[in-house]
């Protein structure tokens, strides 16, 4: 395989997004040499690679020093950056600080964007975030024992079109929905806040949740993410449904996922990218899988 003699880096925020992408890259013969982000990444990174630097957020000259100095061509993104610790919580360097001046939108996407560039102007290749996760990437379909009924199936329908547009605005990729009503749209403060947000108004109301990817979305960065956190915050919330998308969305600890769901009673549901759902009737039943 060519991508064995390739130098491979790591660029690593917090949670196990960026653990199981050593773990797939060693299944493959692969071992990256780690940059850590101080203000997001865990400690523990340090116990499971053989090579790993710490950089603060607003170090992008640093970062592309240590790279270049591991024989990095080839990096992955992998793990959250809080959104408001992007634009609130960064001491930009000289070559950072330059390039937020020259940005005409200063969202999220921009701003990783271009610092993708950069990286590639220094010889360093951004790459899909997914490439060594494929088999956490969900078909279409429904994922638990229950499908969607009825009045989930509704609310789900109205979701997607309103995350859609959502998401192509680039202001969040979550919404959550009550008797087809948009309750809660995320912005800045995550998928989960966004649900806690949404229980404080919901009025006892059983919420749904659509979770989408961004038209044409960059695989290198942002992609949307479920783990057991969202589980159990659904279950804390009230939420009785999710809706993703397939085949751009990850999901971890599948197996302990969805055995978390179905013990709750919640469903959940992965659409095509370029799907709308479509309300169905009759009380859903048990997926084929």
């Amino acid at each position: 395989m060519n991508a064995k003699r390739e130098g491979w880096g790591l660029i690593a925020g917090n949670g196990r997004f960026p653990f199981l992408v050593l773990e797939g890259a060693r299944s493959q013969g692969i071992e990256m040499a780690v940059l850590a982000l101080k203000e997001e990444a865990s400690p523990e990174l340090a116990q499971v690679a053989k090579r790993v630097h710490w950089v603060s957020l607003g170090e992008l000259s640093k970062a592309i020093e240590l790279l270049q100095s591991e024989g990095v061509t080839r990096a992955v993104m992998a793990g959250q950056v809080k959104h408001n610790k992007i634009f609130s919580a960064i001491r930009p360097d000289w070559k950072l600080a330059k390039l937020l001046i020259s940005l005409p939108r200063k969202n999220t996407d921009s701003l990783i964007g271009a610092v993708a560039k950069v990286l590639e102007e220094e010889g360093i290749q951004l790459v899909d975030s997914t490439l060594f996760l494929k088999p956490l990437l969900p078909d279409a379909g429904v994922l638990t024992r229950r499908a969607p009924n009825e009045h989930e199936a509704a609310d789900l329908a109205y979701g997607l079109g309103v995350a859609r547009q959502i998401a192509a605005m680039d202001v969040g990729q979550t919404v959550v929905i009550a008797d087809r009503a948009c309750v809660a749209v995320e912005a800045m403060e995550g998928t989960d806040e966004t649900m806690e947000r949404a229980a404080r108004f919901a009025n006892g109301r059983r919420l749904v949740v659509v979770k989408v990817s961004k038209p044409g979305q960059d695989m290198r960065f942002d992609v949307p993410v479920v783990g057991l956190p969202t589980v159990e915050t659904m279950k804390r919330t009230g939420a009785t449904a999710l809706a993703i998308d397939a085949a751009r969305t990850l999901l971890f600890d599948r197996p302990k996922l969805i055995e978390l769901a179905d013990a709750a009673g919640i469903t959940i549901q992965a659409f095509s990218p370029d799907q709308v759902a479509e309300p169905k009737r009759g009380s859903g039943g048990m997926n084929k899988e």
